[in-house]
Parts: structure tokens; C-alpha cells; sequence
């Protein structure tokens, strides 16, 4: 349990008024999100009030909670709604998942945001090919991890590479999540990945490439027996005033229907319990 300790602590670090327990918010799209279970259980974890956009409402660039009480400031937003949709007035007219006024809020330094907007350029896969060049750019280190070989399909000899080799690649579009826009070559039919190749010559700057990993495989109760599914994991790293820390454990996500390499959540895809027994 010590992840949301850790990220409670490094959001109160965060406030911008200097206050012994400043008002720490997070902001969920809603039930109908399919990690709104994950937003729930992390409020009720850090001891954090739980708000949708309509919660919230800016006044003289400040943000301020409805309570039963009255108005309350907010100092600082775990927000997970995504950028277009977390201001009306800054980014998508049309979005109810937000708050009106809260860029401005944000730009006067009168509230925290986190994750901050546009961090989501991280998340585009074509930047994980660059980061071993990032390591040693930044910090004139070689890496310690080696990464998966990457192929950015705007660059010719290496779209030449992967349509040659294709049946062996996981071919994922740059800015999809959750393993949506994905071609799983060594499963994929011949007309699949005709037209998939015909997307990437319309755009190939939106599509990067990896050879198809074999993942390890865990035990898993299925159907009333024990039965091997592949698996991942995914660690945590949470960045506050005491550096960088590595929470113990993480969280293992598994491919849940036989034979696959998929294990988004949201492709049938499911979790583990995953425990460290020494440190």
C-alpha cells in the first residue's frame, strides 16, 4: 500500500499556497471510464475527495469544490480526463467531462495539475525509440536496460525492413492506447495486413513497429484448472521532492485468452496480484 502514500505525499508537495493540509482533488471522467475503479479505489486510498468536472467551478482564477458547506479552494488536481476534455473554454467547446476556467486557473499558479497537460507526448510510441539517445544526451550515461528495437515507419529503410519481416511484428499506432490500432503479424490474415500497410503508406509518420516478444508465462486458474498465460509487468516510479522512487511491486497484467500476447484490459486482458518477497 505504500504507492498511494507516496503519490499523496508528492502531491501535497505540490500545492502552490504553503498550508498545513492543502485540498487535494481527483479528477475522474466518471463511471462510465473503464479505469474509474482504479480512480475510486486511489481517492479512498490518499484520503481525497473524488470530484467530475460539474464538482468544480473557477472564480477569480481560483478552483474551488461544491460541498455541503459552501465553496472550498482546491490546491492541487490528480486529474485523469484527458487534455481535449479538461477545459471547454481552452480545448474542446463541446467537452462536459471539464472544468471552464481551468487553464487560466493553472497558468496564474493558483492551482496544481497532475498529471500536467501535455505530458501525453511521452506516451507517443515513436519516443521510445529515441530514449536510449535521450539517456546519454541528458545524463552521458550509457542505459542499463536495453530497449526493444523500435522501427519508425516514416523512416524508408527501416518501413522497407518491417514489411519484409511484417508476420513477425507487432505493428501499433503512435498515439493509441490499450492496444487499440494494433497488427499482431504472426496472426494477422493476408487481406489484414494488406490494408494495414495501405494505412501506413497514407501516414506512416502515425505507426512504429517492434518484433513480437515472447512474454513470460504464469500460472493462472482458468475453467477449473491450472492453465499458463502470458504476462507483463508493469512498475511504478513516482518523482516527488525525495527524487524518484520505486515502489515495490507493480502491477501484472495478463493475457487472459489462450495463445495471446495482448494483455490490455481492454482487449479481454486482465491482472495479478504481484508480491516482493525480498528488497
Amino acid at each position: 500500500m505504500e504507492y498511494p502514500t507516496i503519490l499523496h505525499r508528492n502531491l501535497v508537495s505540490l500545492s502552490p499556497r504553503h498550508i498545513p493540509n492543502p485540498v487535494i482533488v481527483l479528477l475522474t471522467p466518471g463511471v462510465y471510464n473503464s479505469a474509474y475503479f482504479e480512480h475510486t479505489t486511489l481517492a479512498r486510498l490518499m484520503g481525497v475527495e473524488l470530484v467530475e468536472g460539474r464538482d468544480l467551478v473557477v472564480d477569480s482564477h481560483r478552483v474551488f469544490m461544491k460541498t455541503t458547506t459552501g465553496l472550498q479552494q482546491v490546491d492541487v488536481i490528480y486529474r485523469r480526463v484527458d487534455d481535449e476534455f479538461l477545459d471547454p473554454l481552452a480545448f474542446n467547446p463541446s467537452s462536459v467531462l471539464g472544468v471552464s476556467g481551468i487553464m487560466n486557473a493553472y497558468r496564474k499558479g493558483n492551482v496544481a495539475i497532475v498529471n500536467a497537460v501535455g505530458n501525453g507526448v511521452a506516451d507517443d510510441k515513436a519516443v521510445y525509440s529515441y530514449v536510449p539517445d535521450m539517456i546519454r544526451y541528458y545524463l552521458n550515461e550509457e542505459p542499463l536496460l536495453k530497449n526493444v528495437p523500435t522501427y519508425r515507419l516514416n523512416d524508408p529503410e527501416q518501413q522497407e525492413y518491417v514489411f519484409a519481416n511484417i508476420t513477425k511484428m507487432v505493428v501499433k499506432k503512435t498515439n493509441e492506447s490499450g492496444g487499440y490500432g494494433m497488427l499482431m503479424g504472426n496472426s494477422a490474415s493476408e487481406e489484414e495486413i494488406t490494408n494495414y500497410k495501405g494505412a501506413i503508406l497514407k501516414d506512416p509518420r502515425q505507426f512504429i513497429a517492434q518484433p513480437i516478444i515472447s512474454l513470460s508465462s504464469a500460472p493462472c486458474y482458468m475453467q477449473g484448472k491450472m492453465q499458463p498465460r502470458r504476462v507483463d509487468l508493469r512498475p511504478y516510479a513516482l518523482c516527488g521532492p525525495d527524487g524518484i522512487e520505486i515502489v515495490p511491486g507493480g502491477l501484472t497484467r495478463v493475457a487472459l485468452r489462450e495463445g495471446s500476447l495482448v494483455v490490455n484490459s481492454s482487449q479481454g486482458g486482465g491482472s495479478k496480484d504481484t508480491w516482493v518477497l525480498a528488497v
